[in-house]
Order: C-alpha cells, then structure tokens, then sequence
C-alpha cells in the first residue's frame, strides 16, 4: 500500500506540473523575464505550492508518526550558511538558464525531451561532484 500511495503521489504531482506549464521551459523562462515579455502565472503555482506546503507542516507538527507508522522526522536546522545560500543561488542560475527545476525535469525526460535529459545529466553530475568535495 505504501508504494502505491507514493506511486499515486508522484502521478498528480507530475500531473499538476504539465498542467500549470511548468515541464515548459519557454513559460519558466518567461516567467524569469522581468524585463520582457512577463508572464505571472506561474507565480499562482508556485503560491499554491507554498500553501500547501505551510499547512502540510502545520499538520505535520502536532503528530509523532508519519500516514504509514513511521517516526515524523521534519527539519529542525534553521540556520543560513554558505553551503546554503551558494546551492540557491546555483539552484536558481541553472533554473534560469534552462528553464527546468529537478522536478519538471524529470517529468520531461519522461515525456521524451532531449533537452531535459541533458538537465538532468548535468543536475546528477553536479551533485555528484559535491559529494566529493564533501569527502574532502
């Protein structure tokens, strides 16, 4: 049942992503251009996001154990440090640059864009090559 219920969870996910545009690098793009030819819509996905986010941790706060019986493991670290604001911003550069976060990205690799693939080869490379300057 767990499995299913991720399997589930990642196909509306997946599903809210091709619905608001945002496996579309030509609308993150626009939406990234405010100089341009802005489009905001966007902006109401990513509010939605930070909505149901907030609420989820709310609810997530007052109990003890996850949906299936495991130990509620939230984040307690709320400090900014470099490691932090450096991966932001790299982060925010390539979604910039290419038009995809990690999510989107894999949904499109999915639907079979070559672009995307590329993404996510450099994505998997870069974490790659921090976890070995992490070793270090």
């Amino acid at each position: 049942m767990k499995r299913f219920s991720e399997f589930l969870i990642g196909l509306l996910f997946g599903l809210g992503l091709i619905l608001s545009g945002m496996g579309n690098p030509g609308k993150v793009i626009a939406f990234l251009d405010l100089a341009g030819a802005w489009d905001p819509s966007l902006a109401f996905v990513m509010g939605g996001a930070v909505l149901v986010a907030f609420v989820a941790f709310r609810i997530a706060r007052t109990r003890s154990q996850a949906f299936f019986g495991d130990a509620m493991k939230l984040p307690t670290s709320r400090d900014l440090d470099t490691r932090l604001v450096a991966g932001s911003l790299v982060f925010g550069v390539g979604w910039g640059l290419a038009g995809f976060c990690p999510g989107p990205a894999i949904m499109s690799v999915g639907a079979g864009h070559v672009q995307a693939a590329i993404f996510v080869v450099a994505m998997i490379a870069g974490m790659l090559i921090v976890q070995l300057f992490q070793k270090r």
